[in-house]
């Protein structure tokens, strides 16, 4: 079960090609739903559009419960890209996994920490980008304050947890999912008996992976949301 991983040095700095791979799969694969849902759009939707226009009505009702509208609006390009991307990102290791040279190179991205932490800086960070935007470095700061002073280390260490749990929970879902998925292949392999023990829980827990995947990036998308109220709503 264990593999290595290709890297490559570039400016100081080692990148996994493996993660760079999925990364660009998994964007191309957002690009081209977009392009293809919104090629010809028509006053009556259907097929690929009329997909898009569910997901994009899901994604307000994801930020009309967080936030006002009129607030939230804003971030409608935001949820819809990160629960596209983040769907499509966890579905791609699911049916199989391609390993070169005891490399892996075929996987989820978001099977890797590297990754899930990556997203949640981004999302963290520009919670207080829209923060400082919209209410000032004065009264934005002033929230770390209240409601008592004393308070402050506690919002610091808050905002860190709030990082670690964004992106760790993703990552461990999607990680146990595969690895499973890989021991039961693995069962399946040991002969005729075990295989045919290993086949049906292999295909049960592969649905119950898109599910998980599913739920995983709703919930990556409403906490999104959720952060993103707490700084720039004035009555959070």
């Amino acid at each position: 079960m264990e593999h290595g991983a290709v890297t490559a040095d570039f400016l100081g700095l080692t990148f996994n090609l493996s993660n760079v791979l999925m990364i660009t799969v998994s964007s191309v694969i957002v690009f081209l739903i977009a392009v293809l849902a919104t090629r010809t759009l028509s006053m009556r939707p259907g097929g690929m559009q009329n997909f898009l226009e569910w997901v994009v009505d899901f994604v307000k009702g994801i930020i009309n419960s967080t936030m006002d509208w009129h607030t939230g609006g804003r971030f409608l390009a935001l949820g819809l890209t990160l629960i596209m991307y983040i769907f499509v990102a966890n579905m791609l290791g699911l049916p199989f996994a391609v390993v070169v040279d005891h490399n892996l190179w075929w996987k989820s991205p978001t099977a890797d920490p590297t990754i899930t932490l990556t997203l949640a800086v981004m999302v963290v960070a520009l919670s207080h980008y829209y923060g400082v935007r919209m209410k000032g470095v004065k009264e934005y700061g002033a929230e770390f304050f209240k409601p008592m002073k004393f308070l402050f280390p506690l919002k610091i260490i808050e905002e860190f947890a709030n990082t670690l749990t964004l992106g760790l929970r993703l990552y461990g879902n999607i990680f146990a999912g595969e690895m499973l998925l890989g021991l039961l292949v693995g069962l399946t392999k040991m002969g005729i008996f075990a295989g045919a023990l290993g086949i049906f829980p292999l295909i049960v827990w592969q649905g119950f992976s898109v599910f998980v995947g599913a739920i995983q990036a709703f919930i990556f998308t409403m906490l999104t949301m959720v952060y993103l109220a707490h700084k720039v709503s004035h009555d959070h």
